[in-house]
């Protein structure tokens, strides 16, 4: 093999290369912007639930977090402080988990996609370490408590996952 031919077969190798980085980089950009609308929607998640006999209405955030909390003006005569506080815990919860599956919807078409950094440059990090693990935030979702009084059972009126 001539000293040309060697030439040649390296800048083939080398332009495959560059051609390859180009490629990845190009992946990682669509990938990124793909997470970023996904955070953005899953950031204004939000989640209303009422009590089953609407004297309870809570709205919380994508974390879960209260951001408004309603009592229907014949709250304190129709029932009483225990039964309101069970009925704010009922619905807060069942909010804040509606909203959490709001959240995993949002990051469910990215989580699968995105490039593992790490295969390709050894001690790069991932993307995926910036997504909520989906088995932990299973494992904060707390159940809503077992009642056998009808006024404790909540429903759920989502806001948000309709837009």
């Amino acid at each position: 093999m001539t000293p040309h031919d060697r030439r040649v077969q390296m800048e083939a190798r080398n332009a495959a290369m560059r051609q390859q980085v180009n490629s990845l980089l190009a992946g990682l950009n669509r990938q990124s912007a793909a997470l970023q609308k996904a955070q953005m929607q899953a950031a204004e998640v939000t989640s209303r639930a009422t009590s089953a006999d609407g004297l309870v209405t809570v709205t919380v955030n994508a974390v879960g977090i209260i951001t408004d909390m309603q009592f229907a003006p014949s709250a304190f005569d129709r029932s009483t402080p225990d039964k309101l506080a069970r009925s704010v815990v009922a619905v807060t919860q069942q909010a804040a988990n509606a909203a959490q599956r709001q959240v995993e919807d949002a990051l469910a078409p990215v989580r699968g996609e995105l490039l593992d950094l790490p295969a390709v440059v050894p001690g790069a990090p991932s993307l995926k370490d910036l997504l909520p693990n989906q088995s932990s935030t299973n494992r904060r979702r707390e159940r809503l408590p077992e009642d056998d009084d009808e006024d404790f059972s909540a429903r759920s009126v989502l806001r948000g996952g309709d837009r």
